[in-house]
């Protein structure tokens, strides 16, 4: 009995390196729930629509999806530590700009800026984490690395709104930087040097395939809510742009002996059903957290504060149990876990499908609950088996596979939901009094309301089967544990 207890203590390399990990990672992830709770805030002051505003949302989920193919070249050339303090330095910076932004088309630019930054900072730290547990932890180690992915959602969308219910919007940006001045100290002193190497090259022309591409797909979606459906040139141009491209990148990543994304993981089926995964969970994830608090503060007509309070049983109901899902996948393999996962995410998002002017908070909050546990058994052991046939030389490439489906996953819901949202409020209430409600300059009727409640059921449907969609993938994950094998020689090394 105290041996198993020894071989389940986590060495001091490793806690050291997970307090980095999580620190710098949850400064990441809290700023992208803190912005989704200002968001309605925004589009008053900057006088702008939602199909607008949600850029500020997007373009830095994008960005963080264009730079993170960078994260595993730049971990061979400069060393993990490095590359991980540069992205803090540049996120920080980024957030600086974002806090004197002076207009829609300003914010959304330096939030792009801020995503390229900090679009390493979770690729990078995972590698770090993933490298020194070994694939036999990865369960548990999830788990851990999952911490700010359980905070973000519940203190990020409740300080949003106490920022902006009391102070100016520009505090949300302003908080990061004392954050992500003790996570650089603490990562210069508590990550270990690892040389660089220059035997791996850059894939140029495989970036200048990728991330325009990627870029034109999600533009092209969310021009379909601008020209009110996917019959314009603009959609349609740049659809087709961003297929061919990324099409082209594929082609060339078969070929090429360094490729951004190493295409010949997904000959793995375990790592392939996994990305999917992961792919959908960020689509329903980012997408629906973009949805919420502008149905509380649009539709209900709550403050910014009580909104974001009513965002966190989600967080909640994740901590309760990510750290039960891990220790199940590791003990049973991670195909049930996955598919009661997904299942439990769908049944919180369904109830939300037929929310109206007035329905409870006490249903709201527990639907919301639910779908939190959903996804704390959906999420981390879906990525823990993506690590699950891989070897060390592998994992900083699969780590930059499974983040760039991830952000893009979450980009792409975030554009498509807010497509759905002000095409239905469009045609529900009609364009320019929908504009006017949103910009806060007119007070909607009782049956306006009722129509834009309706028009937020309607897209909240579409995140209920993006869940279900999810238990597809799940289904083809492994239902055994990972075998107990003898970690690789390097398990220790963080680079």
């Amino acid at each position: 009995m105290p041996t198993s207890r020894v071989k389940e203590r986590l060495e001091p390399e490793l806690v050291r390196a997970a307090v980095v990990v999580v620190l710098g990672t949850i400064m990441a992830i809290l700023d992208t729930t803190i912005v989704a709770v200002a968001l309605h805030q925004l589009s008053i002051d900057f006088r702008t629509t939602v199909s607008t505003i949600q850029w500020v949302t997007t373009g830095y989920l994008l960005s963080l999806a264009i730079v993170i193919p960078l994260s595993g070249w730049a971990i061979h050339r400069m060393g993990a530590k490095r590359v991980y303090m540069i992205s803090l330095s540049l996120f920080v910076l980024g957030s600086i700009l974002c806090a004197g932004a002076w207009s829609a088309s300003s914010l959304i630019f330096f939030r792009v800026l801020q995503g390229f930054g900090g679009g390493m900072i979770m690729p990078v730290g995972q590698a770090i984490m993933a490298r020194t547990a070994g694939p036999q932890r990865m369960g548990k180690v999830m788990g851990i690395v999952g911490v700010p992915q359980l905070l973000g959602p519940i203190l990020g969308p409740v300080l949003g709104g106490l920022i902006v219910s009391n102070v100016s919007w520009r505090w949300i940006f302003i908080v990061n930087v004392p954050i992500g001045i003790v996570a650089l100290l603490l990562s210069r002193s508590f990550l270990a040097t690892t040389p660089g190497d220059r035997d791996h090259g850059f894939d140029l022309a495989g970036f200048v395939l990728l991330a325009p591409g990627l870029a034109s797909i999600v533009y092209g979606l969310s021009e379909v809510g601008v020209v009110g459906g996917f019959h314009g040139r603009s959609v349609w141009l740049s659809l087709i742009a961003g297929l061919v491209l990324c099409g082209g990148f594929v082609a060339r990543a078969t070929r090429a002996a360094e490729p951004l994304i190493d295409v010949r993981l997904f000959r793995d089926r375990t790592f392939t059903f996994a990305s999917i995964g992961i792919l959908l969970t960020g689509l329903t994830l980012y997408g629906t957290m973009f949805l919420l608090p502008l149905y509380y503060q649009i539709d209900r007509g709550d403050a910014a504060w009580k909104a974001g309070l009513m965002m966190a049983p989600q967080g909640i109901g994740a901590a309760v149990v990510m750290r039960l899902a891990g220790s199940l996948a590791d003990r049973y393999g991670p195909r049930y876990v996955a598919v009661g996962g997904m299942a439990g995410l769908a049944l919180g998002t369904f109830f939300y499908t037929t929310v109206g002017a007035s329905t409870s908070y006490v249903v709201l909050g527990v639907s919301l609950f639910i779908r939190g546990i959903g996804l704390g058994f959906g999420m981390m052991p879906v990525v823990a088996a993506s690590y699950r046939n891989l070897t060390h030389a592998d994992v900083p490439k699969a780590t930059s596979a499974t983040n760039i489906f991830r952000q893009v996953g979450g980009s792409l819901g975030v554009a498509v939901f807010a497509v759905v949202l002000d095409t239905q409020i469009n045609q529900r209430v009609g364009a320019r009094a929908g504009a006017a409600i949103q910009n806060g300059l007119t007070p909607a009727t009782a049956t306006q309301l009722d129509q834009i409640a309706r028009a937020f059921g309607h897209s909240f449907w579409w995140s209920c089967a993006t869940c279900l969609l999810g238990v597809i993938p799940a289904l083809f994950l492994p239902r055994t544990p990972l075998a107990a094998t003898p970690s690789p020689p390097n398990v220790m090394a963080v680079e």
